[in-house]
């Protein structure tokens, strides 16, 4: 089961790079983090209002903390990521959430780090230093038509924040069902995301008269759906099926997914993004089968 579950989440997450690229057409990265998330916490809305009040008050702490840098930040991250950088690249780079997880795993949660391990850590920021400095951005197959791969520094930031709040849950949210970590997490995020895409944005303004917003929402909403509600709740359920470090090797495969979509979107692929990719997939495997 937990096999099948990190290959649903591979496909999810994979493709959630083209659909953030096809938003990024019409709408900022900002609108676009904001409206991922607030549309997310709607839609699971009746699910936290269940089970917000069987929550322990000393885990809603933990709650904000995933909720926040494991969601919040990454959805804004990302999204600015790539707005200069090809969505093929960016699916490669968060790859480096499974370094991340077991970097925060043994330096706050007594995860053993061994010889090996640090040989991975090693391969997985060394590929991450010839995506950006060798593989190039993408250039024109950006949504704003022009690249700069130093964006790709925005998501090395948000797989930080991912291997936090995979460690978070893990281990101090145990016991809790997937629906309630997600639905509640989403609940404590949810309302500021709304209230600053309402308020603090352009969103309402572009969907009355920009041309093609409302098709760039549809493709922003799937993700909502798809990548950050339904694939949470698969991944907090992974999380207590398996360990932290096994539900983040969904990564393995994200690349694949989003190199694929990437492709049939006319994105460039050249040698050096190839061999990058093939040196943090080296490193990740190490990680994951090092003891």
């Amino acid at each position: 089961m937990a096999w099948v579950l990190l290959l649903i989440l591979a496909s999810i997450w994979g493709t959630s790079f083209i659909l953030m690229k096809k938003g990024l057409e019409v709408f900022s990265a900002m609108e676009l983090g904001a409206t991922r998330v607030s549309v997310a916490s709607l839609l699971l809305l009746p699910f936290a209002l269940r089970h917000v009040g069987s929550v322990v008050r000393s885990r809603f702490k933990w709650l904000a903390l995933s909720g926040v840098v494991g969601t919040l930040i990454p959805a804004f991250l990302f999204a600015y990521a790539e707005t200069k950088l090809a969505s093929g690249l960016a699916g490669v780079l968060n790859a480096l959430t499974v370094i991340f997880t077991l970097l925060v795993g043994a330096l706050l949660f007594g995860q053993r780090l061994t010889g090996l391990r640090v040989l991975g850590i090693t391969l997985g920021l060394v590929g991450t230093v010839v995506m950006l400095l060798l593989g190039g951005s993408g250039g024109t197959d950006t949504p704003t038509g022009e690249g700069n791969a130093w964006y790709g520094i925005y998501i090395l930031i948000a797989t930080m924040g991912y291997g936090v709040s995979v460690n978070v849950i893990k281990h101090k949210l145990g016991g809790m069902t997937p629906m309630a970590v997600t639905a509640v997490l989403l609940l404590l995020i949810g309302g500021p995301a709304l209230a600053y895409l309402l308020l603090g944005t352009g969103f309402v303004h572009k969907l009355r008269t920009v041309s093609g917003a409302w098709e760039a929402f549809g493709y922003i909403a799937l993700l909502a759906t798809m990548s950050t509600a339904v694939a949470m709740m698969l991944f907090n359920q992974l999380i207590q099926q398996s360990t932290a470090l096994f539900a983040s090797s969904s990564t393995y495969l994200i690349p694949i997914v989003a190199l694929a979509w990437g492709t049939l979107d006319g994105e460039a692929f050249n040698l050096w993004h190839f061999a990058g990719m093939l040196v943090i997939l080296a490193g990740v495997l190490i990680i994951h089968r090092a003891r």
